[in-house]
Formats: structure tokens, sequence, C-alpha cells
């Protein structure tokens, strides 16, 4: 905690003192006071354990006007200047934001600070929260890599579709528990190139050995990993592969999988419907419905380590209805103007889904399940999608589905992001409009949760919850929108930008910047 000498403690007590003088003189007024532009930068950093030496540097939030990453610029603003801000209902994010805290806390010192003086906030009082952001945070519009602030926000929900624990007609597709023999290599560990090397296995892990030729490698405990065929530019950095023989190779894609089936994964259940457990993959989560009026829960686990690659549908003039752009191994979703103007139609020729809209296959057939006799020639589900995501059950019987920050999400309150230019766990502010009518949809949010298909820097993806009317809301939304984040003040994120510094639609020209705006294992990481 600060102690009484710490110019950062006192500061924030002056700003509780004034913000809980106006939270009292307001009482139960409908209007809250009028937020204050309050950019006054921390001066004392030294508690935070999380934050980076001055001397790499780091840019610290309160502090720098702007700064970058490789994929994203962020300017400071104050609080006014984010349209609507003084009219939300803030006490429907603090329970998201409480919920993010759990983590938090045990991300340093700067946050768990922060966290400890949330729990003392009055969480029914809008006012007191609101002030509670204006003190504890510094904002920052985020703006992609060409500077522009305007991005894409989507919609997602947890479907609920028909199931059963045990394989037979119609419910032949498998939902698969992460496999026992996916295998893990850290991509920073790697050496460059695109050669074949030794490597041994240690547990889940795939470790490089060096100082080896390839006569070496029909040693036992060695095996061959061919560069040339690995993926390294996942937000994670690890490598998902497999044995075969003396090889290291890939993990299957969509078509083995199907094809050849998966003998190390469990299944948790069985579906009829092959374009159903695609979406739910998509999703992340979703309800399992049994005949016998049960329910499985199930949320996202692993993926197989190909990239995402949906099948676009194409509209009448030969155009994709969905504008995309390849970045590496990951395909962001673009605006564009004349893209599915017909959102708010029914079309069973597509898949709406995350804001793409995705050609549904012309056939779907049996697939290959381990240990059961196919019911049908095996023709595969027709999805050309290489990625696939496998699941485990959830315990929690209520409550939103547990996103990839750990915690339960919020309906109409918790987004996922790219957490590459969103870390986990932080506030965010989304400007957009409702699908359907137009109107300001303009919140703070919670950024709780990631997704294959939630790339780009000015990109959120809002979870609208589970049931008919959250999957209908879902499949509509794709507008445009801008995005603010909220940052400790005394934080320390990213890499000081250079005002001098020439950018490219492809990044910074130069010395490399920062991927991750916050780093985080196993969610984002630098090289």
């Amino acid at each position: 905690m600060h102690t009484s000498q710490s110019p950062r403690f006192t500061t924030t007590l002056l700003r509780w003192a004034a913000f809980a003088a106006v939270a009292s003189l307001a009482g139960c007024a409908n209007t809250p006071p009028t937020a204050t532009a309050d950019t006054t930068a921390a001066t004392d950093t030294s508690s935070s354990a999380s934050a980076r030496p001055a001397s790499t540097g780091a840019s610290v939030a309160g502090q720098a006007r702007t700064f970058s990453t490789q994929l994203a610029t962020y300017t400071a603003v104050s609080f006014d200047a984010m349209p609507g801000w003084s009219r939300d209902d803030f006490s429907e994010t603090w329970p998201a934001f409480l919920g993010s805290c759990k983590v938090l806390t045990g991300r340093g010192a700067e946050w768990k600070e922060v966290c400890d003086r949330a729990a003392k906030v009055d969480g029914k009082n809008r006012n007191a929260i609101r002030g509670f952001f204006e003190s504890e945070f510094s904002a920052y519009q985020i703006r992609d890599d060409d500077r522009k602030p305007d991005g894409v926000v989507t919609g997602y929900f947890e479907p609920e579709i028909a199931g059963s624990r045990t394989y037979g007609a119609p419910f032949i597709y498998p939902v698969y528990g992460q496999p026992e023999d996916m295998l893990f290599a850290d991509a920073r560990k790697l050496p460059a190139g695109s050669g074949t090397v030794a490597a041994k296995v240690e547990g889940r892990n795939v470790v490089v050995q060096t100082g080896l030729s390839t006569r070496d490698m029909g040693a036992p405990g060695l095996y061959a990993l061919d560069l040339s065929a690995i993926t390294r530019d996942t937000l994670d950095r690890k490598v998902r592969m497999r044995i075969e023989g003396k090889q290291l190779l890939p993990y299957y894609t969509r078509e083995e999988i199907e094809t050849k089936g998966a003998p190390n994964a469990k299944v948790l259940a069985f579906v009829s419907s092959a374009t159903a457990l695609y979406e739910m993959q998509i999703q992340g989560s979703g309800r399992i419905k049994l005949a016998n009026g049960d329910t499985i829960r199930v949320a996202y686990a692993e993926q197989n380590g190909q990239p995402f690659r949906p099948t676009i549908a194409q509209a009448a003039n030969g155009k994709p209805r969905s504008a995309v752009k390849v970045r590496g191994s990951s395909i962001e979703l673009q605006l564009d103007d004349g893209d599915d103007d017909d959102v708010g139609s029914v079309d069973s020729s597509v898949i709406r889904t995350r804001g793409f809209t995705l050609a549904r296959p012309t056939a779907s057939g049996a697939v290959v399940v381990p240990g059961r006799r196919t019911a049908g020639a095996v023709a595969g589900s027709g999805i050309k999608d290489p990625s696939y995501v496998f699941f485990k059950e959830s315990t929690s019987p209520v409550g939103g589905p547990v996103g990839a920050f750990g915690v339960p999400l919020s309906a109409g309150r918790s987004i996922a992001v790219d957490p590459r230019s969103t870390p986990l766990g932080y506030p965010v502010f989304v400007s957009t409009r409702t699908p359907g009518s137009g109107a300001p949809m303009q919140r703070l949010t919670i950024a709780q949760d990631t997704g294959g298909a939630i790339r780009g820097a000015v990109r959120a993806d809002y979870f609208f919850g589970n049931g008919q009317a959250a999957a209908t809301n879902a499949r509509r939304m794709k507008e445009r929108g801008q995005l603010w984040i909220l940052l400790p003040r005394g934080l320390a994120v990213a890499q000081a930008a250079v005002s001098s510094a020439i950018r490219t639609r492809g990044g910074p020209v130069g010395a490399g910047l920062a991927q991750c705006l916050v780093p985080s294992e196993g969610v984002c990481v630098d090289d």
C-alpha cells in the first residue's frame, strides 16, 4: 500500500475527497455530475511491480501523451472527450470490473492497490464509481496503425444446441476436449530459418537440441522438426504439434480431425449439426441441451494452432460479403459500407457469426469418431477452415460463460478484444451503434475475452448473453466504432512513440516496437 509520504497517494486522497463531496451533494439525482477533464500525471511508479523499468523506454500512463505498439497508437484524452461518458450507468459495469480485479490483483502492486481501493466503493452509486475511474485511470483513444480511430464492433453470444452424451444418429458430430497428444513449443526459443532441427519432448513441451546434425536425429528420444511447416506468429507464441514416427508435425487440421478422428481427445458430447458446432467453436463457448432436460456448458480449452481461415460468402456480384485483411496468420475483419446490407434478413445459405458472413457448406457428411462405427460414408463437415477449437466442461451452472481472462462474462458489459492492443481485464469505453435501430451505444465495458476472429487494433466483440434475443442481436451486430482504454495512472506500458517515426500500413519503419501493450504470458507475448 502507499504510505502517507507517497505523492501519488496524497493526490489520490485529494481527488477522492472532491468526488466524495460531489457524490454526497448529488444524492439520488438522476443526472451524474459533469466529468472532470482530469489528466493529471502520476509521478510515483516505484510501487508497480509489473511496470517495465524506465530505462527500457516504456511509457507511463498519465504522463505520456501518446505512445505506440506495432498494431496501434494511443492518444491521451480527457474523460469529457469520450462521447456519452457522463450518461453511462457505471453500476452496470461494476460487477464485471470487480470480477477482473480477482485476476488483476496478482498482476503487480499497481493493480493490487487500484483493486483494493475499488473494494471500498459503493457499487450502487454511479457517481462514486465514475469518480473512482476518473481518479484512478487515464483515458487513451486507440487508433490503428494508420492512425485511424474507426474500427469494427461486432457481437457474440453463448449458443445453445441440441446434443447427447452418446453417439447415434442424428448426434454424430463430436465435441472434443483438449487432446492429450498435443505438444507445445515456445516460438521465441526456436531457431530462425526454415531448416530441420533435432528436438526432444519433455512432458508436453518440445525443446530444440542445439549442436546436433541431421545424422543424430535417429537417436532415441530425438525427433526431426521441420521449421518451415510451423506457424510462429500466434499471439501466445505457442506452436501446437504432434508426434508421427520420428517427426514433430503441426497439429492436425480440421479436415484431418474429421476424417481420421482424434483418438487422444475425450468426447464431451455429440451434436447433430456440423455448422452449429462450428459456430460454437467460433463463439468460444456454448450450452448443449440434452433430451432429459440437462445442460452441458462448455468453454474454450485449446485450439489446434492452425490459422483461422473461414470461407467468406459471396454476394450476387461476386464480391465477398465480408471484407477482410490478412496479416500474417491473422485475418482482420474490415468495415465496408457496401457489405452485409442485408444483415437483418434471413438467409439460410450463410452463417453470420462475430461480424463475418460465411458460406454454409453445401453438404455435411459423417466424420470419424474413434471407437464408434461411422453412421454413413465419411465425408466430413464440408467446412474448409483448418482451425479447430477444443472445449472443456464448465462447472458453473449459472452466470455467463468463462472468457479467456478466466472470469464469467457479463452480458452487455464484457467484450472480446485483440489482446495485442487491448490487454485483458482492462476497462474499455466503446462508442458504436445498436444493431437494427442505429441508436448510439456508448458504455464502459471490460475486456475479458478473445477469439481467433477478433483481430485488429480498433476491434471489439460485444457479448450479448444467451438466448434467442442475444443470438439475433449478436448476428446483426456489425457497426463502425471507436475505443478508449483506461490505464491505471503510473502503469508502465509499451514503448514511447518517436514523433518523427515513419509508419506504414504494416507498422512502423525502423526499430521494432512492442507487439503487446501489456504482455501477458499465455495471451500476448513479445519476442
